[in-house]
């Protein structure tokens, strides 16, 4: 097998089969394969597209080439959940204690951010004490004894697909829905979920800005785990505005504890009942609806809370720090951002508004970068909320008060008042999947 003959297949339109497939993940893992033949087929995928046998194929050998996770030592049915990512999505912090709260099991590796993507790693990272590096063993023994665990990806899951992105970052060729799909699915393959429920992210603040393509990747990526036996729905989620009103590591794990005391925001409560309901309808816990209204009273009875407290101090987190951050921090800088008329608050870029986080300290403009976790943005009104002259948008938070020049720059860019109150938008635009 050549890889010549391989590539000149694919500029054909030709459809590649999983040895071929195979024989370039192994190659490229190990070595031998040059960059410029690597980054010619990916070039040849980019342009002439892969069936959804073919993407499931090279999903399933890119998941192979590395760790395989074992949760066999779980009890019940692994349902994981998996974000595409957006600004203010502290989901993840919110529907583990709702699983638990309502009998289920959350296991769930995740991994930092980079650029103005917050990972949910760096927002647990800013509670004192906090371990994200779990043992095998340790991991396992956490989600049965508390009901989940979350620790970072080990270096070794699905490596072919870090060496096919960092070719695809400096050859144009990211926006690929069969190549993004199977970059997101190697790793979830590899993660040993039994069911996954997925959060595709569309608008202004995600990767994907609109609502086809963000059906065509839930497709596929629906599509992917069919076809290699694992059960999973895809829910297409607004990203056109920050979820909730707090953008920052720190401050998200705040929104998010006040969130299961049944004191957050709407727009996030909605959408992680959505989800939690998802994935305990997949673990076999009663009807979407049913599980619906469970989910819901455990944020109404505190069962939700007392999860979330009882898995951080599994882990060794203060949560303390929710409550009284300056005991753990300085205490930050803050500006304020007034309106400067009378109208309605309209979002014009989320991405700008999470641009404004990242130049606040709370993302990483390089993989080497120094997270400030108190740094970010509080939000005093919503998306469509009135606003009058003089009146309190938000606040910027950071510890180095020279950084709110540049961010308050970017979020007068991101933001506007508009004299018409903008059009209200769904929170959950649609879901993909068996059981949808």
């Amino acid at each position: 097998m050549r890889i010549y003959d391989i590539i000149e297949r694919k500029t054909q339109h030709g459809e590649l089969t999983r040895e071929e497939l195979a024989f370039f993940v192994k190659e490229l893992c190990e070595g031998r394969l040059p960059d410029y033949q690597a980054s010619a087929l990916i070039m040849a995928i980019f342009l002439n597209g892969m069936t959804e046998r073919e993407t499931a194929d090279l999903t399933a050998v890119m998941a192979d080439s590395g760790d395989q996770i074992d949760l066999s030592g779980i009890q019940g049915i692994k349902v994981d959940k998996h974000s595409t990512g957006g600004i203010g999505d502290k989901t993840t912090l919110v529907i583990g204690p709702i699983i638990v709260a309502c009998g289920g099991r959350m296991a769930k590796m995740s991994g930092r951010g980079l650029g103005y993507a917050g990972g949910t790693i760096d927002k647990l990272e800013s509670i004192p004490g906090f371990r994200v590096a779990l043992s095998q063993e340790e991991f396992i023994r956490n989600v049965n004894t508390v009901g989940m665990a979350i620790t970072g990806q080990t270096a070794n899951v699905a490596p072919a697909d870090k060496k096919i992105y960092a070719l695809r970052d400096v050859t144009a060729t990211v926006a690929s829905i069969p190549l993004i799909a199977s970059s997101v699915m190697s790793k979830k393959l590899a993660s040993g979920a039994d069911k996954l429920v997925l959060d595709v992210k569309m608008g202004s603040g995600a990767f994907i800005k609109d609502l086809d393509s963000a059906r065509q990747l839930a497709e596929a990526m629906v599509s992917i785990c069919r076809r290699n036996g694992r059960e999973t729905v895809a829910v297409i989620t607004n990203m056109d505005r920050p979820l909730g009103r707090n953008v920052g590591n720190l401050l998200e794990v705040q929104e998010a504890a006040a969130t299961l005391r049944g004191q957050g925001p709407e727009d996030l409560t909605e959408v992680c009942l959505c989800l939690a309901a998802q994935m305990l309808s997949l673990a076999g816990k009663g009807s979407y609806q049913d599980c619906l209204e469970r989910a819901r009273a455990s944020l109404r009875d505190g069962s939700a809370f007392r999860a979330f407290r009882s898995f951080l101090a599994a882990q060794g987190g203060e949560y303390d720090v929710v409550e009284h951050p300056e005991k753990y921090y300085p205490v930050p800088r803050e500006q304020v951002i007034l309106a400067d008329r009378d109208g309605y608050l309209t979002v014009r870029s989320a991405e700008d508004i999470g641009k404004a986080s990242m130049m606040l300290g709370a993302g990483r403009e390089t993989k080497d970068s120094r997270l400030d976790y108190t740094a970010g943005i509080i939000f005093a009104k919503g998306a469509g909320d009135a606003v009058a002259k003089g009146e309190e948008i938000c606040r910027l938070i950071a510890q180095d008060a020279g950084r709110f020049a540049q961010a308050e720059a970017a979020m007068r860019q991101a933001l506007a008042i508009t004299a018409e109150r903008p059009a209200e938008e769904p929170l959950i635009f649609a879901k993909v999947g068996a059981g949808a």
